[in-house]
């Protein structure tokens, strides 16, 4: 069987994968991406957060992706029952990007994908990886199978896995656990969007409480057209027969302003499912490899946190594996697992507290506080390890105090 050589095997082609490929390269090393399939190809996620900008801009993507004209954004809407929590990143608390893209994500991906082959690294579409071996001096020897089921195997001196959902090393070594998050379950489609207009604020996400633990995003794009999907329990979804279009439009008709504006608008393709996608894994390195991006953890959709952490975590996981490609000795655990770990867990303590109902108490509350409102919406741009904000270090606690304090308010004032 063939043999191919690189100093770094990096598998997937997303934005983790072509993050850590990008730093690991302009390092001076020898970088080559796997892809299990083949390119432009969809997946959700298309609300980015400003944080990600900082990993973009290091990977040398920035150029790329403006000239593609996504539709830029400055914001988060949150509406509930008429009433509007508006969050725009320019008023956060911390210092760093205060905006960012709507991007339809298989031309994004697709965009980082090939201005890391223009960089000059090769990226091997329609091949997925079928073994791997790691050596005791931490190389391995990896097994890859293109279309035409032709194998050849490629040592590396390290392995970057930023294989998002295909989750190639956890699942090859048993390393998959489950998730604290309740499984859940969305339904999507693209639309054309004929009735947007400026009132509609196409600057920004906006996500409407269509009941307790029931959300729907909207994402416009610079396109004309515009992501719609309904998140929720998946017995919620049971109470709309037919077919996931007939489901789709039933749904659509089930909410006044998404009724009004896309009633009659016409799908760009099929609405489809996406469920129980929460998953984790006991450790996020090993002797020889590092996980990045949904590998590690995906949480939920709410926030758009996926491009962020993954982003991120390639932007650290490069520069670490540089590091040790030099010699250097990588405490992987601490220079690594635990800072991914505070920006996954601050992000799952909101998520917990947006399906739970704190979140509606705090976005929606009469009279709010400029500072924690600043504290916050830096938290939904993506700074979740400014541990000088309160509202990331006591992440775990300080959401429901915050509620329970209007909640006592609310009622002294009634």
């Amino acid at each position: 069987m063939k043999i191919e050589k690189t100093d770094v095997l990096v598998i997937g082609a997303g934005p983790a994968g072509t993050v850590a490929a990008s730093i690991v390269y302009q390092a001076g090393y020898q970088v080559r991406i796997v892809e299990k399939m083949k390119f432009p190809r969809f997946v959700i996620g298309e609300s980015l957060l400003p944080r990600c900008m900082e990993a973009l801009e290091e990977a040398k993507f920035l150029d790329a992706v403006k000239a593609r004209g996504y539709q830029e954004k400055f914001g988060a809407k949150f509406v509930k029952d008429g009433k509007i929590c508006d969050y725009q990143f320019a008023n956060q608390f911390t210092n760093g990007w205060n905006w960012t893209w709507q991007v339809p994500r298989a031309d994004f991906d697709s965009t980082l994908a090939r201005t890391v082959e223009e960089m000059g690294v090769p990226v091997d579409y329609e091949t997925a990886v079928t073994a791997i071996e790691f050596r005791e001096d931490g190389s391995s020897l990896t097994t890859v199978e293109d279309i035409n089921g032709e194998k050849r195997q490629i040592e590396a001196r390290f392995i970057i896995d930023g294989s998002g959902y295909g989750r190639v090393i956890p699942k090859l070594f048993n390393m998959e656990r489950p998730s604290n998050l309740p499984p859940r379950k969305a339904l999507f489609a693209h639309m054309q969007d004929n009735k947007r207009s400026t009132a509609d604020e196409p600057n920004r996400i906006t996500i409407i409480v269509h009941e307790k633990g029931i959300w729907i995003w909207v994402i416009p794009f610079s396109n004309g057209i515009t992501s719609v999907g309904y998140v929720g329990d998946p017995s919620f979804f049971d109470q709309f027969p037919g077919t996931q279009e007939e489901q789709f439009r039933a749904l659509i008709a089930s909410q006044p302003y998404i009724a009004e504006r896309f009633n009659d608008a016409e799908l760009v393709f099929e609405p489809r499912v996406l469920q129980s996608w929460s998953a984790t894994t006991d450790r996020f390195f090993g002797e020889g490899f590092v996980l990045t991006g949904n590998v590690t953890e995906f949480l939920d959709p709410v926030f758009s946190s996926g491009v962020t952490l993954a982003t991120v975590s390639s932007q650290l996981a490069g520069k670490l594996v540089v590091r040790k490609l030099k010699g250097e000795t990588i405490d992987w655990h601490k220079e690594y697992m635990d800072i991914m770990m505070q920006g996954v867990n601050t992000f799952r303590s909101y998520v917990m507290a947006w399906y739970e109902g704190t979140l509606d108490t705090i976005f929606f509350a009469d009279n709010q506080d400029p500072m924690v409102n600043k504290q916050i919406c830096s938290v939904l741009a993506g700074y979740v390890w400014d541990t000088d904000n309160p509202y990331v270090k006591n992440h775990d606690t300080a959401l429901k105090k915050l509620a329970r304090t209007i909640e006592l308010r609310d009622i002294i004032n009634s």
